[in-house]
């Protein structure tokens, strides 16, 4: 009689781990006390408020309906329609340009250009990002330069985690070391009294050491995966699956003129998008110049009215926008490219629904916080770490500052949410400490970040690996030792800053 072969442990798919994880949530709702602080007028919450309420344990109802309010949003919980509709219409404007040759004759002449300095572009792309994290907090931005990098990355003779890690640890990095990020640093700052300025120098050398240890990291796996695929954290089957797929002819004749006036479209779109989501006026009251150029043409009268009234002035563009932006240039790219309409029609389509499953786990993820904020289990942890840390000396405050944020950050994966949320409670707590408020928002954002390079409740990760098509497990074992170093650099530099008090 034939033995039977054991079955090797399979990484369940990225859709049931986040229903997992929304059901131990649920269970913990039974568990944990309901508690609630006393709010402002803006939802944030009031230092030393805190009190139980009656438990709303969640159900299975509840939690069979969580993705489904995660993706409409309720009265505790903001949807994520928006992040979804974008990332759809990414996919139908990335199609409408593939369908012109001009990606892959771009790709061709990359590869071709830069074969012999793959790690120097590497390097040179993660600032990129890691400065837009670090500026305007770029997260869902990053969506659409994933499609276009993984491939470039894997024809290159790399695997798809690089092209993933390079725009995702770049991005990360930079929100976990952010310098002037409004979303987090702006909103922190606010809730704790004090500038956005204030603590610009330990933020920047904060900067400065994440870029190099995320870009050290991402390289040398790099460098690794070229060498010998085996040194790939892939399957062989996925590796080989991903080289023809995304394999490129670099023999491919140059662009034709309409090509290079597709790839121009392509490039000043993401450009115009950029421009659009940097706050300006909040960096600098000065930096007034768009707002400026909008009234004016707002107030051109019938120029205003063709124009829309709707159409807010870049910086204070969101995912609305920058949607309506890439709907808006597919339609101009079709038409320089000569592309009909049925054609057009069908090439949109189909981009969407090539995105349909990144756009579902989004919602799926953002069940997990519907059930957090419907079981009211969010507050008493909160409580907890406002007793835990009060009272303790400045190093100890630091660290376990950042030890508390960590948890946190799973239960609230918004930076903004989560500043919102807590810093009203832990700037003072800090300065009982004798450590300073913006170290506080220093310890806030380094912990935030580093979950949120990994966290399943974040839909820019979970995204990511499904255009990746790479399971949450890998890239786990994979970030374990960039999040092992983070984690020790941020603790050093923190311990450092708390002691010599540097501000």
């Amino acid at each position: 009689m034939s033995e039977e072969k054991k079955k090797k442990f399979k990484m369940p798919n990225s859709f049931t781990i986040l229903f997992i994880i929304t059901i131990v949530i649920a269970i913990l709702t039974w568990i944990i006390p309901a508690g609630a602080y006393d709010v402002t007028e803006d939802g944030n919450f009031i230092a030393g408020t805190y009190h139980t309420v009656e438990q709303s344990a969640q159900g299975i109802w509840d939690v069979l309906a969580a993705p489904f309010i995660g993706m409409i949003g309720n009265d505790l919980t903001d949807g994520a329609i928006e992040v979804s509709l974008f990332i759809l219409t990414i996919g139908g404007f990335l199609n409408v340009v593939t369908q012109t040759g001009a990606i892959d004759a771009g790709i061709s002449s990359i590869i071709r250009n830069n074969r012999d300095n793959m790690t120097k572009l590497i390097w040179v792309l993660m600032l990129i990002f890691c400065l837009g994290g670090s500026t305007y907090g770029m997260a869902e931005e990053t969506i659409p330069f994933y499609t276009l990098l993984i491939p470039i990355m894997v024809a290159a003779g790399f695997d798809a985690l690089v092209g993933v890690a390079t725009v995702l640890v770049g991005s990360g990095m930079g929100v976990l070391a952010s310098t002037v990020n409004p979303f987090a640093t702006g909103i922190a700052s606010s809730m704790a009294g004090i500038g956005l300025g204030e603590g610009i120098l330990p933020r920047v050398i904060f900067f400065i050491v994440m870029y190099l240890i995320g870009g050290f990291f991402v390289t040398s796996y790099a460098k690794k995966v070229k060498k010998d695929d085996a040194n790939s954290y892939l399957t062989q089957e996925k590796l080989a699956s991903d080289r023809e797929e995304f394999q490129v002819n670099e023999n491919l004749e140059g662009m034709t003129g309409k090509q290079k006036v597709v790839i121009t479209l392509f490039f000043l779109t993401f450009i115009i998008m950029i421009l659009g989501l940097i706050p300006w006026s909040e960096l600098n009251p000065n930096w007034t110049f768009f707002e400026s150029i909008h009234e004016s043409m707002m107030n051109a009268g019938w120029l205003g009215n063709l124009i829309g009234t709707s159409l807010l002035p870049f910086g204070q563009w969101y995912l609305t926008e920058i949607t309506i932006l890439f709907f808006l240039m597919s339609i101009v790219i079709a038409i320089v490219y000569g592309t009909g309409e049925e054609d057009y029609v069908n090439q949109f389509i189909a981009g969407a629904n090539d995105m349909l499953s990144v756009a579902l786990i989004c919602a799926v993820a953002r069940g997990i916080q519907v059930i957090m904020n419907d079981g009211q289990i969010t507050a008493t942890v909160l409580s907890w770490g406002e007793n835990a840390l009060s009272g303790l000396s400045s190093g100890f405050f630091i660290v376990l500052t950042y030890l508390f944020y960590i948890p946190m950050s799973f239960l609230i994966p918004s930076t903004s949410g989560l500043a919102a949320a807590t810093m009203g409670i832990m700037a003072p707590l800090g300065q009982f400490a004798g450590v300073a408020e913006h170290l506080v928002i220093t310890a806030f954002q380094a912990a935030s970040g580093l979950l949120n390079l990994v966290t399943p409740t974040s839909g820019v990760v979970m995204g990511a690996l499904a255009i990746a098509k790479v399971d949450l497990g890998t890239w786990w074992k994979f970030m374990a030792k960039l999040l092992a170093a983070t984690a020790v650099a941020s603790i050093i530099l923190l311990v450092i800053f708390a002691l010599l008090g540097i501000g």
